[in-house]
């Protein structure tokens, strides 16, 4: 594996993502169009890439820290299954104490780069009864639970203000990862994932809520990226590995323990999942 390690040289003052975007460009020639979002339990896949370029979140200004267990906080040029790509190696989470804007940022920061096409992890807590931990859910819709908007504020354009939600999920991108399911022999449900704040975990009875409301699983990240994403034009994909059983679905307390030991049972099948879908989306016209 050969990477280029940098430096947290740059100055982290508050730039545009254009101007962030432009740090990266000038260290390396490639030019993606795919990125993907490694959420915990998805970072085995990390094996498979060849890393050309390899950035801490510390030395991009504007990246918050990722803090949490199973979110390293880097950002990755390089290529999987010999696909050229860029990968996030974690996430700041609202409940850290960041806004949705800065929570966001990362994701304005891709479009700069280049990237069309997006695909989102999380780890997950299976709220249909069918699930089961070790299982996957493609997105095919979502409910935004976590009670603000990621685009709420200033716009600088008034007709990227009021973004369209009808297929926040691209159908194109989850058949292939459907295809790829297929091929890595994962289990992968179709779902609707529902975002909360965190970082407590849901009730019995808000869970219960959630299934009367059509949710399949539960979680607190990604819906705030799938916006930004589609308001930059990004289509997006999502997965979700469901490392546990929401609460009033299991008899044992919840823990994020459990969580991040769940995720290290499935990282093979998760880094399976995801290295066919780099293949695919390589072959696609």
């Amino acid at each position: 594996m050969n990477a280029e390690q940098s430096q947290p040289t740059e100055s982290i003052q508050k730039l545009s993502p254009a101007q962030v975007a432009e740090l990266v460009l000038r260290r390396s020639k490639l030019r993606p169009t795919l990125a993907i979002v490694l959420g915990s339990g998805f970072q085995d896949v990390l094996k498979s890439c060849t890393t050309v370029l390899e950035i801490p979140y510390g030395s991009l200004p504007g990246f918050p820290p990722a803090s949490v267990a199973g979110h390293p906080g880097k950002l990755i040029l390089g290529y999987l299954r010999k696909t050229p790509l860029v990968i996030l190696c974690g996430r700041a989470h609202y409940y850290e104490g960041y806004s949705l804007q800065q929570v966001t940022y990362p994701i304005r920061v891709l479009a700069q780069l280049g990237i069309r096409h997006l695909l989102l992890t999380n780890a997950a807590g299976g709220i249909n009864s069918s699930f089961r931990p070790g299982d996957f859910m493609c997105l095919k819709d979502h409910i935004n639970f976590m009670g603000a908007s990621p685009l709420r504020g200033p716009a600088a354009e008034q007709n990227k203000r009021f973004v369209d939600l009808s297929e926040v999920y691209s159908r194109t991108l989850s058949r292939m990862l459907h295809q790829a399911a297929q091929e890595a022999e994962v289990r992968l449900h179709d779902g609707v994932y529902v975002a909360v704040p965190g970082p407590n975990y849901e009730t019995p009875a808000e869970v219960a809520m959630f299934a009367l409301l059509g949710a399949d699983a539960v979680g607190m990240s990604t819906v705030p990226e799938a916006i930004v994403a589609r308001q930059c034009n990004i289509k997006v994909a999502a997965v979700s590995c469901i490392t546990n059983l929401a609460a009033g679905r299991s008899p044992r307390p919840l823990s994020h323990d459990e969580v991040l030991e769940a995720g290290r049972r499935a990282a093979p099948q998760a880094a399976a999942l995801l290295g066919h879908f780099a293949r695919l989306y390589a072959q696609k016209p």
